[in-house]
């Protein structure tokens, strides 16, 4: 009976159908676009920020005040990048208003309160810290003391952390980070 059951075992063992490795071709692909910390690419911050789709408005702000060609710099950049959304939950017009020329100084400050130059500051980097960044336009209030809550910048959580850039790293934020607050 023994012999029985280990002779039954084995035929279904042996039996099954295998399951299907990809190609190998699949496997050589270089990855275009990378979330994973510690992620290797050639992509800058715009290129990186353009990829994924979800910062269209940030992208056209940027471009709009000439914050596009530095951000493709040589950095290192850390920026806390509002998403279409953050943008979205702003009062109706208000980006709009901003982005009319007599009002470009006005976006100019409000994109650079999301830049810190010269750093390229990881999830890890910030885990258990509470600590204030120098940004483009004033300082940012950084806490990442709190594992449950996650990373936050003045009122704005960070919803995707550690998009790596050849020149910095982008953290996607919830709500615009408005100078002075």
């Amino acid at each position: 009976m023994k012999n029985l059951l280990m002779t039954a075992a084995a035929v279904v063992f042996f039996a099954a159908p295998a399951t299907a490795a990809p190609p190998v071709e699949a496997l050589l692909q270089p990855a275009q676009y990378w979330t994973g910390a510690g992620s290797e690419t050639d992509t800058d911050l715009v290129d990186a920020a353009a990829s994924t789709g979800a910062f269209t408005r940030l992208l056209s702000a940027a471009e709009a005040v000439g914050l596009d060609g530095e951000l493709k710099g040589d950095g290192p950049y850390t920026v806390f990048a509002p998403t279409d959304a953050a943008f979205a939950k702003m009062p109706a017009g208000t980006l709009e208003r901003l982005m009319a020329p007599e009002n470009r100084d006005q976006l100019a400050a409000l994109l650079k309160m999301h830049v810190i130059a010269g750093e390229k500051l990881m999830t890890a980097d910030l885990e258990g810290r509470q600590l204030t960044a120098q940004t483009l336009n004033g300082p940012l209030a950084i806490d990442a003391s709190d594992a449950i809550s996650g990373v936050r910048v003045n009122n704005a959580g960070v919803t995707l952390p550690d998009i790596e850039a050849s020149n910095g790293v982008i953290h996607a934020i919830d709500t615009v980070l408005l100078p002075g607050r």
